[in-house]
């Protein structure tokens, strides 16, 4: 019996990885639990029943960093046709401490460098295309190369160049493997309570119903990186973005963090749209939010960059984390794991 305990665990070790594919190496957490029920919380705009996912997938355990931004960087922004680069991340207070040097052609090729200081916090100033794009790249096995077709046009995106206002045809492909998260992928990565196919939820990403607190020093738990009464930075300058992972034991039930504050983080939903103008979603607050800080922690709040009056659509507080699937062949390994330890209490 212990012997065979001792090689499911194996099985499932091999099975969920920490979402290594190359030379960037994404952690990720399992968030299982599929076909769970959706939230009764009712958001500000009257939209309810989030967080409900059918399928098992992994996410990042935390942001995107300065630092993996910057290896893609030096894989794919030679040229930089599509601006994944944008000048105010060379800041190393609003910025994400990476610098560009070079002419950005052919011969004479950009290259990127990061602050050792920003590695490990939250890449900013990134559009929602961007993250896209970053995503795209991942599911082609971190390829090295110009911008377009197998590096960052087509994937679990189709993108061919778009970089517009709108785009609210270009949803996620079959067949995706890595991608920035539907927004209830999100939120149940964030709020749902990971006690199996339920609808409960924390009202916060900490794991608590409780506001958070911002005492980086606090081994408790319960802490985020924003702006909060006694309205001071957690961190002053020139970081104000954590490092990843900063606050201790303030970890979702799945074990991401900072999905409450650092930065707003993309995800795939359609927040609003018009004629003309679509706006992607954007949840769980940034280290700015002044005085509403905790409030926009919450569930209930969802936003974009509309509300904000921002075109385009990169700004000192937004980022993104990534999304994951399982290999065909990681899943199998979970059931017949799951399988064999049925038989197992069966006998």
């Amino acid at each position: 019996m212990r012997a065979f305990r001792t090689a499911c665990m194996a099985c499932l070790l091999i099975a969920w990885p920490a979402g290594t594919t190359g030379a960037v190496n994404i952690e990720t957490v399992r968030v299982g639990n599929p076909g769970n029920a959706g939230d009764t919380e009712v958001v500000w705009d009257g939209t309810t029943g989030y967080g409900s996912v059918g399928y098992t997938y992994n996410i990042g355990k935390y942001e995107v960093t300065a630092g993996q931004y910057t290896e893609y960087l030096n894989r794919v922004g030679g040229v930089d046709t599509y601006g994944l680069y944008h000048t105010e991340m060379a800041n190393t207070s609003s910025g994400s401490g990476i610098t560009r040097s070079g002419g950005g052609t052919v011969g004479n090729p950009y290259t990127y460098t990061v602050a050792s200081s920003h590695v490990n916090r939250p890449v900013n100033w990134v559009s929602y295309w961007d993250s896209c794009r970053f995503a795209n790249w991942l599911h082609n096995g971190q390829p090295t190369g110009n911008q377009g077709p197998g590096t960052t046009e087509t994937g679990a995106y189709t993108l061919n160049g778009y970089n517009g206002d709108d785009g609210r045809t270009i949803q996620r492909n079959d067949g995706w493997k890595w991608a920035v998260p539907s927004e209830d992928e999100w939120y149940k990565a964030a709020y749902h309570k990971n006690d199996g196919v339920t609808g409960n939820y924390w009202d916060y990403p900490t794991s608590s119903n409780t506001a958070p607190g911002q005492d980086m020093a606090d081994a408790s738990g319960d802490n985020a990186n924003c702006y909060t009464a006694p309205y001071t930075y957690p961190i002053d300058s020139p970081y104000y973005t954590t490092v990843a992972g900063e606050f201790q034991n303030s970890d979702s039930p799945y074990g991401t963090f900072d999905q409450g504050g650092n930065v707003w983080e993309w995800n795939e939903s359609i927040v609003y749209q018009d004629a003309t103008y679509s706006a992607r979603g954007l949840r769980g607050g940034s280290f700015d939010e002044c005085p509403y800080a905790d409030s926009l922690l919450l569930a209930w709040n969802r936003t974009s960059v509309y509300n904000y009056g921002l075109r385009p659509y990169e700004y000192f507080d937004c980022g993104f984390r990534v999304s994951e699937v399982p290999e065909p062949a990681t899943v199998l390994l979970l059931v017949f794991a799951g399988l064999g330890a049925l038989r197992t209490r069966r006998a």
